[in-house]
Order: structure tokens, then C-alpha cells, then sequence
């Protein structure tokens, strides 16, 4: 619930019969490949006296290759949890880890067990008992490339991981499902109060949606490679052991971090970061479980939910209350359309038809280029 073309040039050979000829004169292209040459040659030449003349002893400098630095995510306790401590904690980075919350450990690894039978199932099983129903049902990238994907197969459920089958009962995942969303819609609302707007979700349910997305990890395969991106306001994911997860991030491409056992990912998606009018840094997609190694034959999975929009919703950035308490798509004044804050607060974004951008982001899996780009005003 997103070739390289070899160009041979083959030069032409001069053949000469059996008479004594002239050379013919030289062209443009034989004196530049002459000097092109000569100058290398000269070059390296050049090189090579020089590298003689160092010391015997002297050891060059070896090339390293840097890698992503892993970092513990700014951590807050849910219990103590307060709108000017998440927005300090947040606005930066855009995840943060939650301690001392109301999921409990055994909830989430009863819910962990029954997402692993599912994808022991065969794959017309899966496909017949989770229809795709865009953006839910099972969904698998069977292509032999040679470079995988690191998840490969994954179900997107709603919150109440629905089935066509009776055959198939999945309540702890439901369950898990159902707190994780209810953590989740206290966090948006501390959130929305930080940022001084309206909480446009609130308890209505028929205001927003949500997607339990379980991946499979497959071993022996590169970080950083994900099937699927879908935007979302905010996401959990439980850390139920020790495991690194590569996360996209505004505030610094890739970033590896290491939550602590038991609290929760909390990561900021597009749809806030328009909602806070850029206030907000985002993670793009989901946390991706780093590379298992090919010493690892097992697989294993991740589960996340998503707290997203239904289809049919129109984001923008959200006015201050006060301020009309209404989205900035209501205004029609031509001044006002660019200032969403009565005091200059210029608007970042343009309004977006959500179900055109998820289809876009999930389908064209922009890992290179944020898909907000062509919805920000520029200055």
C-alpha cells in the first residue's frame, strides 16, 4: 500500500597497389591524432621520470571509500511528549525514535510471526488471497536483474489488514496495525500544534488513510534499492531488534541510523513537509533494512505504517489558525494566494491533486530527484 549505447568508430585503411605512390597529404583528423599522441606520449613519459625519482620508501595515499555514518535518531519519550519539544526534534532531520510508548514488545513480534507465514504462501495464493487493489493487495517484482531489489515482494494493507480469503486470519497484525495508527495520530496532532495550524486530519477517519506495508528483505542485496514510494504525513515503524535502516533524507541524502530495541521510527513524510510549508525536513519512502550480507540465507521483513491521505484529497500548505483556520486552497484573492500567514509568509508550494502525485511517486519510484520539485514555487 517507483542501456547504454556503445559507439564503435572504425576508421578506414588505406590500401596501396603494387606501384611506388606519394603519401597522401595530411588531414585535420591524422595531425590531431599525430599531436593527441605525441602529447600523451610526452606525457607520460614525463610521469614516469618523476615516479623514478621518488624515494624508494614513499607509500602513496590509498583511496578511501567513505560510508554512511550510523547514527542513533534524536530520541523523545512519548509520556513526556510536548509540541515545541517534537518540532525542535524533528524539523531538522525529519525522524526522530519514540521511548516509553503504548505498543507493546509482544504485540509487534506475534504481528512479525504471522507477516512471515504470508510469504511462505505460493505466489497465485498471495495474488488470489491479496488482490491488487492500487494501494493495497500483494504486489512483486519478478524481473532477473541482475542487481535485486532489496524488497522485493511486499503486502499493503489497510489498517485493518483485510483479506479476500477465510482461510487466512491475520489479527495481530491488525491489531499492530490499528495501535501503531492510533500512536501515530496523537503524533500528527503534537505536531500540528507545534506548527501553529490546524490538524486537518483529526479522528475522522474518513479524513485520512492509512497502509501497513510489510516488505520482504531479501539477503545479499545493496542498501539504498527500494520497490515503491507512496506519500505520506507521518510513519512508524517498531524496532523489535538490534538492525540498522538507511533512510532518504532532505537533510542529507542516505543516512544510516540505529534506533534503540523497542521504541519506534518516526519519520516526517511529503505531505507534512507541504502541510508545514517547507517547514518540515521529510524522509522520502520508508525505512529500508540495510543489506543483510551473502553470508545470510535467511530473509526477514520490515512492517511500516503509513498515515496517508485518501485519494481523493488536495494538499497544500495549511494556514495558521487564526488566520481563517481554513487551507490556502480556499483562496481566491490573487494577492493572497501567495501569502499564507498574513505577515508575508510567502507559500512554498503549489496545491497538489494527490491522487495524480502518489500515482506518479509510486509508480516512477523517483530515487534520484524529490517529486516535490516540480510543485515548489520558486522565489
Amino acid at each position: 500500500m517507483a542501456s547504454s549505447t556503445h559507439t564503435h568508430q572504425i576508421l578506414p585503411q588505406n590500401l596501396h597497389g603494387g606501384g611506388s605512390t606519394s603519401a597522401p597529404p595530411p588531414t585535420p583528423s591524422t595531425t590531431t591524432t599525430n599531436n593527441n599522441h605525441l602529447s600523451t606520449s610526452t606525457a607520460a613519459d614525463a610521469l614516469s621520470r618523476l615516479l623514478h625519482r621518488l624515494p624508494p620508501n614513499l607509500s602513496l595515499p590509498t583511496i578511501r571509500r567513505s560510508s554512511p555514518t550510523t547514527t542513533s535518531p534524536p530520541s523523545l519519550s512519548f509520556s513526556s511528549l510536548t509540541p515545541e519539544k517534537l518540532i525542535s526534534s524533528i524539523s531538522q532531520l525529519g525522524f526522530i525514535q519514540l521511548t516509553d510508548h503504548s505498543v507493546s514488545s509482544k504485540l509487534a513480534n506475534l504481528a512479525e510471526s504471522e507477516s512471515l507465514k504470508l510469504f511462505n504462501l505460493s505466489h497465485d495464493q498471495k495474488e488470489s488471497f491479496f488482490p491488487q487493489n492500487w494501494p493495497f493487495g500483494y504486489e512483486g517484482d519478478n524481473d532477473n536483474d541482475e542487481e535485486k531489489l532489496v524488497e522485493s515482494f511486499r503486502f499493503q494493507f489497510d489498517s485493518l489488514c483485510s483479506t479476500e480469503s477465510n482461510q487466512i486470519k491475520l489479527e495481530s497484525l491488525s491489531e499492530f496495525a490499528c495501535a501503531l495508527e492510533k500512536l501515530g495520530l496523537n503524533i500528527i496532532d503534537v505536531l500540528m500544534n507545534g506548527l501553529g495550524v490546524e490538524n486537518p486530519v483529526g479522528d475522522d477517519s474518513n479524513r485520512f488513510s492509512s497502509i501497513m506495508w510489510v516488505s520482504e528483505c531479501l539477503p545479499g542485496n545493496k542498501p539504498g534499492s527500494m520497490g515503491g514510494f507512496y506519500p505520506f504525513i507521518v510513519g512508524l515503524q517498531y524496532q523489535i531488534r538490534c538492525q540498522k535502516y538507511s533512510l532518504l533524507s532532505d537533510s542529507g541524502g542516505w543516512v544510516s541510523v540505529l534506533p534503540h530495541v523497542d521504541s519506534i521510527l518516526v519519520t516526517v513524510g511529503d505531505v507534512a513537509q507541504v502541510w508545514s510549508n517547507g517547514k518540515l525536513k521529510k524522509v522520502r519512502g520508508r525505512p529500508i533494512m540495510a543489506a543483510l550480507g551473502d553470508e545470510n540465507d535467511s530473509s526477514c521483513i520490515t512492517m511500516s505504517l503509513l498515515i496517508t491521505l485518501p485519494l481523493e484529497s488536495n494538499v497544500a500548505p495549511l494556514l495558521p489558525i487564526g488566520n481563517k483556520n481554513k487551507v490556502e486552497d480556499d483562496i481566491d484573492n490573487d494577492e493572497e494566494e501567495n501569502n499564507i500567514g498574513g505577515e508575508g509568509q510567502k507559500r512554498v508550494f503549489n496545491s497538489i491533486d494527490f491522487e495524480d502525485y502518489a500515482w506518479r511517486v509510486y509508480h516512477e519510484r523517483l530515487l534520484f530527484k524529490d517529486p516535490l520539485d516540480r510543485y515548489r514555487i520558486t522565489q
